[in-house]
């Protein structure tokens, strides 16, 4: 069986996904790594991490919205190293859905990426994360606890997927601990943001400034790796921004 430990990190390939990937694998850790349509850039980060650690990881592909895929990604992990010790659920869908514009595909869609996926990928993953004792860390949102105007599936998804993260740190404990990160400003939408925008956002950030994905991976290896006694917490990782409202 392979000795170092293992993650699994959903949408790996880009931005906060990317980093996670790297800080994880900078700790020592061997690494399946999940896209859904970023093969390219997958791929390139397979190259770059195997130069520095040969055999090291692993690509998977996969639309998380399927359900029947999902078991198949753990058992692929488990055949390639022989173990499981961290699940990161970092995919997300992120869109705007107006009332009076929402449908049920806007439903489905933003519920199957940010909380069914990680909730059925956890339910693989237990039984092998029991065995090594290891941890789930959940990417949820500042928004979950304040909605942004014009995003409430979104944010009603997020929320969802926080209570997941409590209860089933109450299902898996003792050999297992469910924790989140709920970021805030760290990159800007793809989509841009308008500059005046950003600048009020920043002035409603006590700490002045952006995040950025390191703040996030950073917390993410502190939850898997050196948080022993913390399970069920929800860490806001947001220059504290939720402390003055959304």
């Amino acid at each position: 069986m392979n000795q170092r430990p293992v993650a699994l990190v959903t949408g790996a390939a880009r931005r906060i996904g990317a980093t996670l990937a790297r800080t994880l694998h900078a700790a020592g850790y061997d690494l399946a790594l999940h896209c859904r349509r970023s093969r390219t850039e997958l791929d390139a980060l397979i190259a770059e991490l195997e130069r520095e650690r040969a055999d090291s990881t692993l690509a998977l592909q996969a639309e998380l919205g399927d359900l029947e895929r999902l078991p198949a990604l753990v058992d692929a992990v488990v055949e390639r190293f022989g173990r499981l010790d961290g699940l990161v659920n970092n995919a997300s869908t992120f869109f705007p859905t107006p009332l009076g514009t929402i449908t049920a595909q806007h439903w489905d869609e933003l519920f199957a990426a940010n909380a069914r996926a990680p909730v059925f990928l956890a339910q693989a993953a237990a039984p092998h994360l029991t065995a090594s004792r290891g941890a789930i860390v959940n990417l949820i949102d500042i928004y979950a606890e304040r909605p942004l105007a014009q995003h409430s599936v979104y944010a009603m998804a997020k929320a969802a997927l926080a209570t997941a993260t409590r209860a089933l740190a109450l299902e898996l404990a003792p050999a297992v601990r469910v924790n989140g990160i709920a970021p805030g400003a760290i990159l800007w939408p793809e989509a841009g943001k308008p500059p005046a925008e950003q600048q009020a956002l920043i002035a409603r950030t006590p700490l002045q400034r952006v995040g950025s994905p390191e703040d996030v991976a950073t917390t993410a290896l502190w939850l898997l790796r050196d948080a022993k006694f913390v399970t069920g917490e929800i860490v806001r990782v947001d220059g504290g921004r939720s402390l003055l409202g959304p």
